[in-house]
């Protein structure tokens, strides 16, 4: 026969999910450099979906998240260098343009400011340089920067955990 505290705790609703390695997270995002403005916001979109532990956030990040509850909206500050590291200068370099025109359309022009997608060496991934300047002659080439854009920065991240399974 139940007694009564048993009966109440069947009525009561089960916790909350948690965040913990490997969740696989339903979530609206809004990361933001100093001064506020977001880098990338999704609440006035449709919310991300990932799995913790991916690479598809910093590891800094999904640390702040490990032990949320679904439901949860919060905001938590990085301290500069934190969320994606620090700016390295040896990441700035020259690609020569003779290298470029091998690797995408020779017809294409550079700009200060372009993000420019790079395969890996073993050809499953790519990474982004931002061209910082263009030489043009014989000895044509671009500088790109290819740190992190917010490498060395300080961080602001707003989180709503909406689903963790």
């Amino acid at each position: 026969m139940p007694t009564l505290q048993s009966s109440i705790q069947s009525a009561q609703p089960d916790a909350a999910p948690v965040v913990e390695p490997g969740s696989f997270l339903t979530l609206h995002y809004r990361m933001a450099a100093p001064g506020g403005a977001s880098i990338i916001n999704t609440f006035d979109s449709k919310p991300a979906t990932l799995s913790l532990g991916n690479g598809e956030l910093s590891p800094a990040i999904e640390q702040r998240l490990l032990g949320l509850p679904e439901g949860t909206r919060t905001t938590f500050q990085l301290a500069a260098g934190e969320a994606f590291g620090e700016r390295n200068p040896e990441l700035v370099q020259w690609v020569a343009r003779k290298l470029l025109n091998q690797l995408g359309d020779p017809d294409e022009r550079y700009s200060v400011g372009d993000v420019v997608q790079f395969p890996t060496p073993d050809g499953m991934g790519q990474y982004a340089g931002a061209v910082q300047q263009v030489k043009d002659g014989d000895d044509a080439a671009v500088q790109f920067d290819f740190n992190h854009p917010l490498a060395g920065q300080p961080v602001e991240f707003e989180v709503h955990v909406i689903g963790v399974l």
